[in-house]
């Protein structure tokens, strides 16, 4: 009797068989209409640079705002910079390597956007030229707004910061709310200070040793997405090299490990390394990817189209892959909640039907809403196919041939069953084990209190101590959405307003006060109060900043489109 995966895989080949011709007639049929799509894809693009695009700023602002640090020179930082020089901010952009691009500087060649540009849009001045681009137009892009902001002279390279000094001013009457400060760093000249705002920020920054003189604000932007994690299993090479190099395991051709050794005997990657990979390294051969989140699916991609035989995934959880439709996406990110709610299970429905027909053995026994999903639209196809056989269950260890799998305790079974544990082989080991995430110890502790720490801030980025700090995607843990969109401006322009207008802060205890209404009205939410959110609660968030303080409606217009603040506008009170 023929096996369910025997009997996917020639229902797979007859749905090709029968659809392609199919598929060739509506291409032709329907180019004409993809072509008036992509001229109004474009259109619309130089619609949003013509409205909302900031003007560069003048080769000298006479008397800057106030002085922002930006920690990080990735795509969230360049922009955040960009935004603030543009309304008449000086801003200095600390980088620990030596160059911009954060996280993308790190990918693969053949890494690219998950969702449409459309919704990637992470400066207004951004001209995509591809619906889903990859790593280096998105480079091309992140540099290009670097350089028409003249970032370029006010980034350090080659700076890592391992300390933030934060130096509170004294209210005159006691308190410490933002109101009515002096400062107490009386140790810096006035030339190293900029002309301040005219109340100023409850807190002022040292960088490092303060080679930059003090700061009024920071925003730190490292993301989420450190160095490359490295997991240690048993039956890894013990003469590691650096974890920087292409490969950790032996080449191809070079000396065996010894006949009756239990450690593996080919070449070992990380899933950010695959640009290193040679085609003889993976054409031909039977790739193991230990990891089932997005880097692990790009990996089993990345692997097939340079030829590898086959790939088998080690799944320990199952991730919701959605398509990459822009309707689809953002009608998903529109979900208000940010929880499961008794209509999720129409959006599970759909992509069990949609997504996962055929195989929907692999469909999560979470709610969507639960956890970050992966987009694509290769990964199952490969999966249909039988190029990719999808294994449920934890890496025990690499053995001599392969990996050892220990299967994954299914709610059917039964829990004192004895768990299966197989050997599978194969040539080569791609660790998509991820990223770690940043080190934020250079920031001062007490910023951070019990209870309200990442992800637990005001709006979700901000320091409940201290709004002067700003860690715009640096603090959350999943989401529907999209790092790289118009959010990274509204936050930088909500610091902005706070700067300007001391009528518009937010004392600690408030701050606090929405950090605990929001985890009360999510409360039993399975990711999390702020452990996960959809883009239209983040949305959400920001209307009601200005609907329940009417004081800040006047700068609705700036926070929300950037519209009203210039350079050395005297009206705004800079002393």
């Amino acid at each position: 009797m023929a096996t369910p995966r025997a009997r996917h895989e020639r229902g797979h080949d007859l749905i090709q068989t029968l659809t392609g011709p199919l598929q060739s007639a509506l291409l032709i049929l329907f180019s004409p209409i993809f072509a008036f799509l992509r001229i109004a894809y474009f259109l619309a693009q130089y619609a949003i640079v013509l409205a909302f695009k900031p003007k560069p700023p003048p080769n000298e602002t006479k008397r800057p705002y106030a002085r922002i640090a930006v920690i990080g020179a990735g795509l969230t930082g360049v922009s955040s910079a960009a935004h603030a020089i543009a309304h008449g901010f000086e801003v200095i952009i600390y980088e620990a390597t030596d160059h911009p691009g954060g996280i993308w500087s790190r990918e693969n060649k053949t890494s690219g956007l998950q969702l449409n540009s459309l919704l990637y849009r992470f400066h207004p001045g951004v001209i995509w030229k591809e619906a889903f681009p990859k790593r280096d137009e998105i480079l091309t892009q992140i540099s290009g707004i670097w350089k028409e902001y003249k970032l370029e002279s006010r980034t350090r390279l080659n700076t890592p910061v391992t300390k933030v000094k934060r130096l509170q001013r004294e209210c005159q009457d006691g308190d410490k709310d933002g109101t009515s400060l002096t400062s107490s760093a009386s140790s810096f000249s006035l030339t190293e200070r900029a002309a301040a705002p005219a109340v100023l920020s409850p807190s002022q920054w040292v960088i490092n040793d303060g080679e930059d003189g003090l700061f009024d604000a920071l925003i730190v932007t490292v993301g989420t997405c450190g160095d490359p994690m490295w997991i240690k299993f048993e039956g890894m090479p013990d003469d590691e090299t650096d974890e920087l190099s292409p490969v950790r395991a032996k080449q191809p051709g070079s000396p065996s490990h010894g006949a009756d050794s239990d450690t593996f005997s080919g070449p070992i990657l990380h899933s950010s390394q695959l640009d290193s990979a040679t085609p003889e390294l993976l054409r031909g051969k039977v790739v193991a990817v230990i990891g089932s989140g997005a880097s692990g699916v790009e990996a089993v991609e990345t692997a097939l189209q340079r030829g590898a035989e086959k790939c088998i995934m080690f799944a320990r959880e199952d991730k919701w892959i959605i398509p990459r439709n822009v309707i689809f996406d953002t009608a998903l990110a529109a979900q208000p909640f940010g929880r499961e709610t008794p209509l999720s299970f129409v959006w599970e429905r759909f992509l069990r039907l949609w997504q996962y027909h055929g195989i929907t053995d692999l469909v999560p026994n979470k709610g969507i809403f639960a956890g970050t999903p992966v987009v694509n639209d290769e990964f199952l196809d490969h999966v249909r196919s039988g190029k990719c056989t999808y294994v449920r269950g934890d890496t025990q260890r690499l053995t001599r041939h392969g990996a050892r799998e220990k299967e994954e305790n299914m709610e059917k079974k039964n829990p004192q069953d004895e768990l299966r544990v197989e050997d599978i082989n194969a040539d080569v080991v791609v660790l998509a084990t991820g990223y770690k995430r940043p080190d934020l110890s250079f920031l001062p502790q007490e910023l951070f209190p019990e209870g309200y720490d990442r992800p637990n801030m005001y709006l979700q980025n901000f320091s409940t101590e201290d709004w002067s700090l700003l860690m715009t995607n640096s603090a959350y843990l999943n989401a529907i959405g999209t790092v790289g969109h118009v959010h990274i401006g509204i936050y930088t322009r909500i610091l902005l307003t706070l700067l300007l207008d001391p009528d518009a802060r937010p004392a600690p205890k408030d701050m606090k006060l929405w950090v605990d209404v929001v985890r009360y009205i999510k409360r039993g939410a399975s990711g999390g109060a702020l452990g996960f959110f959809t883009y239209m609660e983040l949305t959400i968030w920001i209307l009601t900043f200005h609907l329940f303080r009417p004081d800040r409606l006047r700068w609705m217009p700036f926070i929300m489109q950037g519209w009203g603040v210039h350079p050395d506008d005297e009206r705004l009170g800079v002393v």
